[in-house]
Order: C-alpha cells, then sequence, then structure tokens
C-alpha cells in the first residue's frame, strides 16, 4: 500500500480534526437540547408534543396536509375513525401510484 504525501496527510488530519470538533459541538447541542425539553417538563409542558410540533414546523403546509390526509385513509381503514376521508384525497393516493 502506497503511503501519502506530506500535504494530503495534512489535508487529512485537518479533515479529521475538523470532524471531531464538529462532533464535539454537535454533542454539546443535543445536551442543550435535552436540556431545554426538561426546563418545559418542569413548568408544565408535555415533551412528546413538544417533539412533534418541532417536527412539523420543519415541513411545508403542502407535507404536513399530505400526512395528515394519508393518516386519515389509514386511520379510517383500520376502523379508528367513523367517517370516510375526503374522497380527493383517496383518488389523489391512487393516482400517486
Amino acid at each position: 500500500m502506497s503511503t501519502l504525501q506530506a500535504s494530503a496527510q495534512n489535508q487529512l488530519r485537518q479533515f479529521v480534526e475538523q470532524i471531531e470538533r464538529l462532533e464535539e459541538e454537535k454533542k454539546q447541542l443535543a445536551s442543550d437540547i435535552r436540556d431545554k425539553y426538561t426546563e418545559a417538563k418542569a413548568v408544565g409542558f408535555d415533551v412528546k408534543a413538544l417533539r412533534q410540533i418541532v417536527r412539523l414546523r420543519k415541513k411545508s403546509n403542502e407535507e404536513r396536509q399530505e400526512e395528515e390526509s394519508i393518516l386519515e385513509v389509514y386511520m379510517h381503514a383500520l376502523g379508528m375513525l367513523d367517517t370516510p376521508p375526503d374522497t380527493s384525497v383517496v383518488d389523489a393516493m391512487i393516482a400517486a401510484e
């Protein structure tokens, strides 16, 4: 196996060190996020709901509506909803297949 040239070795070392620093920052950020959820729970907020809100806010209105529509169709199919889903939703799902 051939060895890397000195410049390539330095570049590789820099990449590894930068990745290690970023990993450490990511670990610290994850800890900070956990702390915020703990703080919110301490004042009475539901953490599961907060996590879901954060997840939903990352999506566009269209993405959220599409997911809700699919969920509604599935729930109705499983007998979890009394009212059938909007027929346009079902038609759109069939057309997408």
